[in-house]
This record gives structure tokens, sequence and C-alpha cells, in this order.
């Protein structure tokens, strides 16, 4: 199997890593059980930590059908196993695991470039697709 559709793997698990991590966060901030396990129909606010941990994973969530159609894309245009769709995905993939424990920690300009690394991935796959 090709490295890049195993990093593909990797940035699901960092994504279901990031989903459990702001759900947990969530609840232990909101502390209502009840209300989790109910419809929702009244928002019950998040702040802190936990309310950085959902911007993260909504973060995640707005690039990652992104990466996944570059990768895909890349597989079937026979484009995978070059250095730029290689390293193009690891950057991806470790820019996104980093990015959220910074952004949890309310580091911020080391947050903001580590996300640039992850853009800066995924821009090398696309690039890659189109030579």
């Amino acid at each position: 199997m090709a490295v890049e559709l195993k990093l593909l793997g990797a940035a699901v698990v960092v994504g279901l890593v990031q989903l459990l991590w702001a759900a947990g966060a969530a609840r232990a901030h909101q502390g209502d059980l009840k209300w989790a396990a109910g419809p929702r129909d009244t928002p019950m606010p998040l702040g802190g930590v936990a309310a950085r941990l959902d911007r993260a994973f909504r973060n995640f969530a707005e690039t990652f059908p992104f990466f996944a159609a570059a990768v895909l894309a890349c597989a079937v245009a026979g484009k995978l196993g070059q250095p730029m769709t290689t390293w193009g995905a690891g950057l991806y993939v470790i820019g996104r695991a980093l990015y959220v424990p910074l952004y949890a920690s309310g580091v911020p300009m080391v947050r903001t470039l580590v996300w640039l690394v992850s853009m800066v991935g995924l821009v090398m796959v696309l690039v890659a697709l189109f030579r």
C-alpha cells in the first residue's frame, strides 16, 4: 500500500482522536449528560479548552475532505510515490496532529505556523496531481 494512503488513514485517526477529545471536553465542561443525550434543541455554550478543542476539530473537518480528495485523485492518476505526494501527505498529517494540542493549550503564533505547514502539505499533494 502506498505511503500516502497510509497517511490518509493516519489522518482519519487524527480526526477521530480530535472528535473524541473535543466531545469529552465538552461533556466535562457542560456537565449535563441528560442534555447531551437529548435532542439538544437548546444550545449549551462551550468555553475555555472545550471551546478551543471544538474549534480545532471543526477546522480539521474543513480541511480533511480536500486532503482526502487530493490523495485519492493522486492514487487514481497514478501519481503516488513521488516525493511531492509523500512529503505533502506527511506534512499535512503531522501538522494536523500537532495543531490540536497547540490550540488546546492556547499557543497563538506557533499554532498558526503549524496550521500553515499542514496547508503547504495539502498544496504539495495538489501540485503533484497536476504535474
